[in-house]
């Protein structure tokens, strides 16, 4: 059943937070996106959870249609997330993240766990080494706006297809990415670190779903995060790094049954 989320905002430090909410009466689950994703990924998992639960999906800072910021640490993640949920009414949620989205969930857990019913894990790692060079290095030869969508699209080569539905019109003509790309490298660079101290501060029901083919979690350390924290439940999918679109199907079913236990 497809799902017509409404989109809405609430204005952070001067800048536009945006998100859609997938409406219904059901009890809420925030849904935290990626690197060079956006609230909008989460619309077939949504689709497969109502009514029984209403999904709301912020475009997280520099992304989809929230304004740039000065930084992209975990402190300004998370005053964002604090401040949705204020805006929201919402006292208790379910919070799911993919991979950034996930770093962010289990920080705000560790620091506010009275907020967290429970967490799920999308691919998300706890120990991100810094090799460097950001993994996301690739996108600064990207160009943050072109004349028309085309141009935008084909310049990101093989990327193209996949960005090109989520281009943004610019009000003065002309189209943007729905990420800029030296804020991306910025934000996955502050990402890297060691994270277990959060992932552990909390005993809420957990799901860590994993992509066996994963560029970003090692399977030795997907089963020990599972081994060290009480209460995770882990499910593995045949997919990489990009779960919720490589198998959506798998992914809701996952989600849905953790979801049916809490």
């Amino acid at each position: 059943m497809s799902v017509q989320p409404a989109r809405a905002g609430l204005t952070v430090d001067g800048r536009a937070l945006s998100y859609l909410d997938f409406g219904g009466e059901g009890r809420p689950l925030i849904a935290l996106h990626g690197h060079l994703s956006e609230g909008a990924s989460f619309a077939a998992l949504a689709a497969a959870l109502g009514p029984e639960w209403r999904v709301i999906a912020p475009d997280q800072r520099g992304h989809g249609d929230s304004g740039r910021a000065l930084e992209y640490t975990r402190a300004g993640y998370l005053a964002d997330l604090l401040a949705l949920v204020d805006h929201l009414g919402i006292d208790r949620a379910v919070f799911l993240g993919h991979s950034l989205g996930g770093v962010n969930a289990l920080h705000l857990a560790a620091k506010r766990p009275e907020l967290v019913e429970a967490l799920i894990a999308v691919d998300t790692a706890v120990d991100l080494p810094d090799h460097g060079t950001s993994a996301l290095a690739f996108v600064l030869g990207f160009p943050y706006t072109a004349a028309t969508r085309e141009q935008l699209a084909a310049a990101c080569g093989p990327l193209g297809p996949v960005i090109g539905p989520a281009l943004r019109p610019l009000p003065e003509g002309g189209w943007r990415l729905p990420f800029h790309p030296q804020d991306t490298v910025d934000s996955e660079n502050l990402v890297r670190g060691d994270h277990w101290k959060q992932w552990l501060a909390t005993d809420c029901p957990a799901l860590l779903v994993h992509g066996l083919r994963s560029q970003v979690l090692p399977a030795e350390q997907a089963r020990a995060m599972c081994a060290r924290r009480p209460g995770t439940v882990y499910h593995p999918l045949d997919t990489d790094h990009f779960v919720p679109q490589a198998d959506p199907e798998g992914f809701a079913t996952a989600v849905r049954a953790f979801l049916a236990r809490i």
